[in-house]
């Protein structure tokens, strides 16, 4: 699953300014996926990021589309995450993209707002999407229109070592009832009988998950629908507080700790190393955590969901369609071959996150390994809402900005009404230069 901490790392770049001098470039789009299917040979091209193995994996699903569909061939053009976006800005501004695109949620906006993306919409007669929960298709719109159909979910959790809480006599906590406040005293009970070799919370604050979370849990939202910043400063300075207290109180590790953890792989954060017994999470990282850590590991819902419901689908990635591709019908119905079809899920699994669509997520649950299963059964019984506001076209670094406000509060060098105020213009900023 991609939510490590050095895709954070890269995910913290703000959009390169030739790439937002490319998708500029690219100027208001066009079409749909109303027409009819041609019977002539067609050419598409498909782009995405990813693994080896992932590029095994999607080439197999494209032998078995190209198998039902002889007319049709399907090219694949594969990158890692560092070079993919320059190269698909690069090729939309010379109106020369892909026809189908892999995207992300945090460059979803500055695609689809320059009208480089098809309103999937248009695609419903080749694309249906009624095996998708309407929150899970929330992810991809904006102003009313599907630019992105999301492929897997996840949701943001508390994941415990519950080997270490037994080894502590301490009980796993009831999440269905939990609060932040219950989260800190557990976590220092943690702290105080291991002695300090291991704390009873991996401090977060690194990534827009936590934040969103905090957000919707006090009635507020991060952006406005009009992509502005809205978060109140005093909840985003309560939030920072709450960060600065574990680390003072011995909940969490120390700031200098906390930090270098979240600049390394997951295989050195305190839920790998078991140093740390409570962290947050997104649930589909359970199985590399459980590898790493060699422990007992447990998904729990995030405190404070019992008294105000935070919790919302992230989408692992999506799928795109150029809103200049020649084969917009085409294009529609390979999508509805990745995203439905059960010949494609068979062989996909959870190699792009657990299944957004319920039917196939159903489907290969019982195939799927024992925390992989834990992850899909997790995502399925967590009560979620209507998600977050796409993120604004100019916001895709705020993991970076966010971490350097982090910093600047855990090591004490500025206050969380301050942090606050700052981020929160330093963010809109950018927003309204984009």
């Amino acid at each position: 699953m991609r939510y490590t901490p050095s895709r954070r790392a890269a995910l913290a770049l703000a959009v390169s300014l030739a790439a937002t001098a490319a998708l500029a470039a690219c100027g208001s789009g066009g079409g749909d996926a109303s027409g009819e299917l041609t019977k002539d040979p067609v050419t598409l091209r498909f782009t995405w990021w990813g693994s080896d193995a992932r590029h095994q994996r999607t080439q197999q699903v494209i032998d078995l589309f190209q198998k039902a569909h002889p007319n049709i061939t399907v090219k694949g053009e594969f990158k890692d995450w560092n070079g993919y976006w320059d190269s698909l800005a690069t090729t939309v501004a010379a109106n020369d993209a892909p026809d189908i695109i892999q995207m992300d949620e945090l460059y979803l906006a500055s695609y689809a707002e320059r009208g480089a993306l098809l309103d999937l919409g248009t695609a419903s007669k080749y694309l249906p999407t009624a095996d998708f929960d309407p929150n899970a298709l929330g992810t991809g719109q904006i102003g009313g229109k599907q630019y992105a159909l999301p492929v897997g979910l996840s949701t943001y959790a508390v994941v415990v070592n519950t080997d270490l809480l037994a080894q502590y006599n301490i009980p796993v906590p009831d999440d269905a009832t939990w609060t932040w406040d219950d989260l800190k005293t557990i976590g220092g009970q943690i702290s105080k009988a291991s002695g300090g070799k291991v704390t009873g919370v991996q401090s977060w604050g690194f990534d827009a998950g936590g934040v969103n979370i905090w957000a919707r849990q006090a009635g507020a939202s991060l952006y406005d629908d009009k992509g502005d910043v809205a978060i109140p400063p005093q909840v985003l300075a309560a939030y920072w507080q709450y960060l600065a207290d574990l680390a003072k109180d011995g909940v969490a590790p120390a700031p200098s700790v906390s930090i270098e953890r979240a600049g390394a792989g997951l295989d050195q954060s305190g839920t790998a190393t078991n140093t740390s017994v409570f962290a947050t999470w997104w649930n589909t990282q359970l199985t590399s955590l459980a590898k790493a850590s060699g422990k007992n590991l447990k998904l729990l819902r995030l405190p404070g969901e019992a008294q105000t419901a935070g919790a919302y689908y992230k989408p692992s990635m999506f799928w795109s369609v150029s809103s200049r591709s020649k084969h917009p019908a085409e294009s529609a119905l390979f999508v509805d071959f990745l995203a439905n079809s059960q010949q494609a899920a068979d062989i996909l699994l959870t190699d792009r996150g657990v299944p957004a669509n319920t039917k196939i997520r159903a489907a290969i649950t019982p195939k799927l390994t024992a925390t992989d299963k834990a992850a899909a059964e997790f995502l399925d019984s967590v009560k979620v809402s209507k998600p977050p506001r796409v993120t604004p076209n100019g916001a895709s670094g705020i993991e970076a900005i966010l971490k350097r406000y982090t910093e600047e509060v855990l090591f004490g060098r500025m206050t969380p009404q301050q942090a606050a105020e700052k981020f929160i213009a330093e963010l809109q900023a950018e927003i309204k230069a984009a």
